[in-house]
């Protein structure tokens, strides 16, 4: 795995893959890795009802090409610079179960960050990783240290399961919980199309509007920006993209979910038209840092 600047075409490495808690090296009679074991096997916990979730569960190892594996390990992987130290941190939420680990450059192996499970976003900020799951919590890891510790600073929202959670750094301060709602469309013309369109935005209670920023959330770094920096942009409004599962393991042909959301009026609009069909990768939203580009 590589951090790479798609304008530079500058290449960073990350550690090895075989350094993730569940991939382990299949080699061959000349010692070069050939295959990946993946084991599903963890201890998961997660506040709900039902409390199977906290069990642990293990399940028999897959084995995977060198090709396959990144289709069912990586789920949605971030960078968040630590300005202190001038250098960066990547977190990774990956399969089994959406769990969590990060690396910083130099590191020789991935950090896991057990036992909880279905993370849905993450933020970083003065050393804190945040991480919000399924249900709606969010745990705070302290990585200034070397003993990462983790707190729960927000508990189990009162609707389970939303479909997409992401947790946002707004430029106030505060710590913004947004919940989307998709609705799933019938296949009717094709059962290997899955037809996905988001129907519902909503910020935690203690936000009712934005004012003139701007939510940027899809399969990417959630982002809050301001509409009056970037007037071309509408303010109190959410741009998403797809950021569903279904779109990267499995029913990768279909209707891309992508629009502009009114968090006011709870309407929203195309950004084009037609609305774009693709088969990979699942859309985002880039931002770009000016400060190592080579200008000519």
């Amino acid at each position: 795995m590589h951090l790479v600047n798609l304008i530079t075409s500058e290449q960073i490495t990350l550690p090895s893959v075989v350094t993730i808690e569940h991939v382990k090296p299949i080699f061959d009679k000349y010692g070069v890795v050939e295959k990946y074991e993946y084991s599903r096997h963890t201890a998961r916990k997660l506040s709900h009802p039902d409390r199977t979730f906290d069990k642990e569960v293990y399940y028999e190892p897959s084995i995977y090409a060198l090709a396959k594996l990144r289709e069912f390990l990586r789920c949605k992987a971030f960078v968040f610079p630590e300005t202190s130290k001038g250098s960066y941190i990547v977190a990774l939420i990956h399969n089994p179960m959406k769990q969590l680990s990060f690396a910083r450059p130099g590191d020789g192996k991935w950090t896991w960050l057990p036992p909880y499970i279905y993370y849905q976003d993450c933020s970083y900020k003065n050393g804190l990783l945040y991480a919000i799951n399924i249900v709606g919590e969010i745990h705070a890891f302290d990585l200034s240290s070397s003993v990462v510790t983790r707190k729960m600073i927000m508990g189990m929202t009162e609707k389970v399961m939303w479909d997409c959670l992401y947790i946002v750094h707004a430029p106030w301060g505060d710590l913004l919980n947004v919940s989307r709602v998709i609705d799933h469309e019938d296949e009717t013309v094709d059962p290997a199309v899955h037809l996905l369109t988001t129907t519902e935005i909503k910020i935690n209670k203690e936000v009712k509007c934005l004012h003139d920023r701007v939510l940027f959330l899809g399969h990417n770094q959630s982002l809050c920006l301001s509409a009056k920096d970037h007037p071309h942009l509408k303010a109190n409004h959410a741009y998403f993209t797809g950021n569903y599962d279904l779109y990267i393991n499995g029913f990768k042909n279909g209707r891309r979910d992508i629009g502009v959301f009114n968090l006011e009026s709870s309407n929203w609009d195309k950004l084009v038209s037609p609305e774009p069909w693709s088969n990979w990768p699942p859309l985002m939203c880039i931002t770009l840092s000016l400060a190592k580009m080579k200008m000519k």
